[in-house]
């Protein structure tokens, strides 16, 4: 488009910028002015100040959920929240049902918004019912095409001059339904021997990252094993705009045989259709659309026969292809870049005019100047110094692992859980990940004993079990480790393991007298139903614990000290958020306000007359009527009460817990009675706590997961939340009636 838009306005000034996958760096043309790296915040407010103060009259977002970082891409939104111009979003994907994350990103991403593209009458429609966007504000602009070359001459330049020739193009991934085309071919070759059927296209990266070239392999043998290994060519490479117009000039037939019945738009499928080409697809919505009037063939997907007779009776009868390739030819004429380029001008006039007639606050121009200091960058260097070929060692002696005190399950499964939200985020490619992913998850594996139901805990360096049933509190935060690992990882084969040890494990908590673990495995159910929400025992077995633990603060608390138990020991943060979190999964507002009010309370009695956190030191803890232990406050503390801050956050949408959460979150960034840092930056590795007079300079596991954790959901705090209906009935401090992200 950035050509094309050139073409139609030499003075226009235009330029791009670029998303960078994580991890990767790529060399770009001259067009490219900027670079955002895809999962880290900073860089999207880096490229909001760029645009900002390059005098950018507008900025057109092409948006695809897959193509930013965060939750369902919610990374864009830091962008777009700080931009002075006007916004125009080309929608690449419009979900029919989208998920809490992706309807949230969406709403936001319209209200930012001062036009809005879609390619398709579907897309429109879609965006009014689903996110009741104005029609008034929507503009359907088809995908733009370039003129092609001559077919005959595309032919010989690309060596298959005399063959008939089937073409499929784009970025290679198992909902491509290519194998369908291949099981085809027997049949087509035994009609047409000259026939050829070249996959055009990479594997798209992030297949690449989790599953190697399995599914081009898959295919290639598949053409072995039908005997059509000679009418069948693979192009792994991504190809410029000028090889790709060759390679559809020369084909007879276009084939998108997608799996996707939902796809809204395929730039593949306007470039053949727009070019006059005979096209085969199976019925997804966007092919549904642009083949209507005999405009193209559909046929059923997952339908290697009906592919067979389509291929075959085009190839046939040379008038009905020819009719066919008219017909597209004329619809087509709209679609030319000339004509999408004139259109796309038009909307960004309508949008200019719109933005001056309604100014944003002067308070978002100035916004640059509010923002919280830098969040340090996510070091793993520490981790893996303390993980071995077994899984995370328990302590450090200052940086250096202590083999004597061997490992835990509870440093392993925190582990897990931080790499499941790290491999969530895209903070780095998942193939540096699945190592220590795998490793720790294969130590919970490995400490669940299926006889009892229950994990052992404690293991020596020699791999010798230290006890034969660990404690709840360990049970449960397994739980919770596998419940976050079936709702992040995007591995089916990690995803199938924790599921099976996640419904194992579950009920031995039912019996358990621990409010930790309850807390904890409420904590896993709630993730382990983002994923799987129709789970009825898992979702019954939340709502038990969840009960239970609510009982638990009707007996026990009073006017002046609103909490679970008598006393305050450790993971207190977690007993509130578990609270806050089944609260609103089950729209129980008596829940949601007990949490609420219980962590308002913990926050009042976690900080020193000055106003800087200070967690409950493990020196004695805080019974009721006795004096609060100060020291020694540890990380673990500051995590959780990140952890619930946050969550108060995304259920009731008030910045002011936001706030708190970031207030915690630097008691290791120097904010403490001893003005230290607890972070060590050299190394990445966290101090296990403070003394009175002194940091306590080893930087064990349980340590360095919990800085890491609470840094990851710091640098996520962007991301946008399903405010509940529920949240917005109660009468609370800290409740608001709008969705605020």
């Amino acid at each position: 488009m950035n050509a094309a838009l050139r073409a139609f306005s030499p003075d226009l000034g235009t330029f791009v910028v670029a998303m960078n996958d994580a991890g990767k760096h790529h060399a770009y043309p001259e067009q490219v002015r900027f670079e955002i790296a895809e999962a880290e915040l900073a860089s999207y407010r880096r490229a909001a100040d760029f645009l900002n103060v390059n005098d950018v009259d507008v900025v057109s977002v092409q948006h695809e959920y897959g193509i930013f970082g965060g939750d369902a891409g919610a990374h864009v939104l830091t962008l777009l929240r700080d931009l002075r111009m006007p916004i125009v979003t080309t929608l690449h994907t419009i979900l029919a049902e989208p998920n809490p994350a992706q309807r949230a990103v969406m709403d936001e991403l319209c209200a930012v918004s001062q036009r809005l593209v879609v390619m398709s009458a579907k897309g429109a429609e879609l965006l009014t019912q689903v996110h009741r966007v104005s029609a008034s504000k929507i503009d359907l602009i088809p995908h733009g095409i370039p003129a092609l070359p001559n077919a005959i001459h595309s032919k010989a330049k690309l060596g298959v001059e005399g063959k008939r020739v089937i073409l499929t193009f784009g970025l290679l991934s198992p909902d491509k339904g290519i194998e369908y085309v291949i099981d085809a071919l027997p049949q087509i070759k035994e009609r047409f021997a000259d026939v050829v059927y070249i996959v055009l296209g990479a594997t798209h990266p992030h297949v690449k990252d989790r599953h190697g070239e399995a599914y081009r392999l898959m295919l290639e043998a598949r053409g072995f094993r039908l005997g059509v290994e000679d009418n069948l060519v693979f192009h792994d490479r991504f190809v410029s705009n000028a090889e790709l117009v060759q390679f559809i000039s020369a084909a007879d037939i276009y084939i998108t045989p997608y799996l996707n019945t939902e796809q809204i738009t395929s730039g593949t499928l306007a470039y053949a259709v727009g070019s006059g080409k005979a096209v085969i697809s199976t019925p997804y919505r966007y092919a549904r659309e642009l083949l209507a009037d005999d405009r193209g063939i559909l046929v059923p997907s997952r339908d290697a026969p009906a592919v067979a007779a389509a291929v075959v009776g085009l190839l046939e009868d040379d008038g009905q292809r020819r009719a066919m390739e008219a017909r597209a030819a004329a619809y087509g004429r709209s679609m030319g870049w000339p004509v999408v380029a004139a259109a796309y001008m038009q909307t960004f006039e309508a949008a200019r005019a719109d933005h001056a007639s309604r100014p944003r606050p002067v308070a978002k121009a100035t916004r640059i100047l509010k923002r919280p200091a830098a969040l340090p960058e996510v070091n793993l260097g520490h981790l893996r110094t303390m993980t071995d070929e077994t899984g995370m060692l328990q302590h450090a002696a200052y940086a250096v692992p202590r083999y004597e005190d061997g490992y835990c399950l509870d440093d392993n499964a925190r582990a897990l859980m931080l790499l499941a939200h790290i491999e969530d985020a895209r903070i780095e490619p998942p193939a540096s990940l699945r190592s220590l992913s795998t490793r720790y998850l294969a130590f919970v594996r490995y400490a669940f004993d299926a006889e009892r139901g229950r994990f052992k805990n404690f293991l020596s360096y020699s791999r010798t079990w230290l006890e034969s049933v660990g404690s709840e509190d360990s049970h449960g935060r397994a739980v919770w480790s596998l419940g976050t690992v079936v709702g992040r990882t995007g591995d089916t084969g990690r995803r199938a393991l924790a599921t099976g040890l996640f419904h194992a494990s579950i009920p031995a908590v039912l019996e358990f007298h621990s409010p930790r673990a309850w807390a904890y495995a409420l904590l896993g159910i709630d993730e382990a139903l983002r994923a799987r929400g129709d789970d009825e025992f898992v979702r019954v077995t939340g709502d038990a614990l969840a009960l239970r633990l609510f009982e638990l603060f009707r007996r026990s608390h009073s006017h002046d000290w609103p909490w679970f138990e008598d006393r305050l020991t450790y993971c207190n943060a977690r007993l509130s958020q578990a609270m806050i979190v089944s609260g609103a999964r089950t729209k129980n507002t008596e829940m949601l306000a007990t949490g609420l009010r219980s962590l308002e309370w913990l926050v009042s009695v976690q900080q020193t007359n000055s106003g800087r956190f200070a967690p409950i030191g493990s020196n004695g803890f805080y019974v009721r009527g006795g004096e609060r232990a100060l020291f020694d406050q540890q990380p673990v503390e500051a995590c959780g009460m990140v952890s619930a801050c946050l969550e108060a956050f995304r259920v009731t949408g008030d910045h002011a817990w936001a706030s708190r959460a970031r207030h915690t979150f630097d008691w290791f960034l120097g904010q403490n009675h001893l003005d230290a840092w607890l972070y060590d930056a050299g190394t990445g590795g966290c101090r296990d706590g403070l003394h009175f007079d002194r940091v306590n300079e080893n930087q064990g596991a349980e340590s360095t997961l919990s800085f890491l954790t609470s840094l990851m959901e710091m640098r996520l705090l962007d991301r946008p939340v399903d405010a509940l209906p529920i949240a917005r009935t109660l009468e609370l401090r800290h409740t608001r009636a709008e969705n605020v992200v």
